[in-house]
């Protein structure tokens, strides 16, 4: 009877204390990122729709106030992840936080068009005028400049830039007339064409190669902790995928999460996968990266011979994230 009561007992204390040993499994796993917007959405779609938690990962996304700010919180251990600009990660690099790397993609082109005033219509009607932006010596403000020289644009030779802020900012502005034009993500076009705004170009015509934003870690910690990232890599390539298959599925949640219309959110998402602003696989473009090497070095950062992508690179992590989603 004894050995009865004492075997029934621990086939409670099993039973009762399953649920909290899983509970106990999950990691939490803070990641940051710079703006809550649809490009980003990705983030989102794992966190609230079981990606994460299937690789038995707690992750909270903190949205902070740009790039600098993402590096710098992860460079403190504040977070794991940081989903930041390859300028800015370049930039810290040779400033001597060298223990940086890329290991994946979250946004690998210029989801960006350009906006003008009811009477400009064409990148030459820019020609003279004051532009807007968001930012005037990283990020979207050095894809801006790139876009307008291929149209024989020279800053400040050929126009002026004034740097506003905000979308809601920039918009007013170009209501008042204070600009000529100024370049919104998608699917922002589309609002602003539909209030009589003109639609100028796409970025990702003009510059097919930019890597935009990408997944950091540092290299020391994600080296000891490598099963971790593995599993947030995981994580993120079985999202993309699952995105990509599945689109009205995605955007019936992200249009709720990122409180827009179901309309503009199908539109920006198939702008998204035909541009390759977003790769299936979680992967970064490796010339796109190229692209932000030359960009750094015009800013004095870097210095000739320009070293390579792979100065800043480690694709091991998300090769070998598609190796074990392959086996499954």
């Amino acid at each position: 009877m004894k050995m009865r009561f004492w075997i029934g007992a621990l086939i409670l204390l099993v039973c009762f204390s399953a649920g909290p040993i899983e509970a106990q499994e999950k990691f939490r796993f803070p990641i940051g990122e710079s703006s809550k917007t649809l490009s980003y959405g990705p983030l989102w779609v794992a966190a609230k729709m079981g990606f994460f938690d299937k690789e038995g990962l707690d992750v909270p996304i903190v949205t902070m106030r740009g790039s600098p700010l993402t590096i710098q919180a992860l460079t403190a251990d504040s977070i794991y992840v940081a989903n930041a600009t390859v300028d800015t990660l370049i930039s810290a690099y040779e400033k001597g936080a060298s223990d940086l790397t890329m290991i994946g993609g979250l946004i690998n082109g210029l989801g960006l068009s350009m906006i003008g005033g009811k009477q400009y219509k064409t990148y030459a009607d820019l020609r003279g005028t004051t532009i807007g932006t968001q930012t005037l010596t990283s990020g979207t403000g050095f894809a801006l400049r790139l876009v307008l020289k291929a149209h024989g644009m020279e800053y400040p030779r050929d126009y002026k830039l004034l740097n506003i802020g905000g979308a809601a900012d920039r918009y007013q502005a170009l209501n008042s007339g204070q600009i000529s034009s100024t370049p919104v993500g998608v699917p922002l076009d589309l609002v602003a064409k539909q209030q009589g705004y003109n639609i100028i170009g796409y970025f990702a015509d003009d510059e097919p190669n930019f890597q935009f934003n990408v997944y950091i870690v540092k290299k020391t910690w994600a080296e000891k902790n490598r099963p971790l990232v593995l599993r947030f890599m995981r994580a993120m390539v079985s999202t993309m995928r699952w995105m990509n298959d599945n689109r009205d599925a995605a955007c019936a949640y992200l249009s709720k999460e990122m409180v827009i219309s179901l309309e503009h959110c199908r539109y920006a998402s198939d702008y998204n996968w035909k541009s390759k602003i977003w790769d299936r696989n979680a992967d970064l473009n490796v010339e796109g990266v190229r692209t932000l090497i030359k960009i750094t070095a015009e800013q004095g950062i870097l210095k000739e011979p320009l070293p390579p992508p792979s100065k800043y690179i480690d694709q091991s992590y998300v090769k070998q994230a598609w190796a074990e989603l392959a086996k499954k």
